[in-house]
């Protein structure tokens, strides 16, 4: 029987290239819906460029996602598959997070009290509050998570629902 030869151990250059490498994917997918630079004009109405995700605050909304909502809203962001249609006591499912649903739709100001107070009960929300568990800085970076999985235009028409001018 031939004599195997033992496996090759990269070089130390080469892995730092691979792990460079890898840093530089994450980067791209993180900026997925990043700002462009440009102003945001909707309806001849301009706001400052969309801002640039930022990783620490994605990855730790990322981990208070999981740990605070994805029970009701999906580890994937998803939401219940009958979101839009009442339940027996008049209240909605989960809405999905990512660009599916309809946070994009609503101003950071109002995404963060609608965590902290919970959903609105003239609409039947079954939101609970996790203004006691979570601090306004947290809620942020879960929000910052829920920006990471947007595109581009529910990116750039959220921020302009949020900072424009009243």
């Amino acid at each position: 029987m031939p004599k195997r030869k033992p496996p090759q151990r990269l070089n130390p250059m080469t892995l730092m290239l691979v792990g460079l490498a890898f840093i530089v994917i994450a980067i791209i997918l993180l900026n997925n819906g990043s700002s462009t630079g440009k102003p945001v004009v909707i309806n001849n109405t301009a706001v400052p460029p969309v801002p640039t995700l930022r990783v620490g605050r994605v990855a730790e909304g990322e981990g208070l996602y999981m740990q605070y909502c994805a029970e009701c809203h999906g580890v994937d962001l998803k939401g219940s598959p009958t979101w839009k249609e009442p339940l027996a006591d008049g209240s909605l499912p989960p809405p999905p997070q990512d660009d599916t649903g309809h946070t994009w739709h609503h101003p950071d100001r109002q995404l963060i009290e609608i965590i902290q107070n919970g959903g609105d009960p003239d609409f039947s929300s079954k939101m609970p509050a996790f203004g006691d568990k979570l601090t306004e800085d947290q809620i942020v970076s879960i929000l910052e998570f829920f920006k990471s999985k947007w595109g581009v235009e529910a990116r750039e028409a959220q921020w302009w629902i949020s900072v424009r001018p009243e």
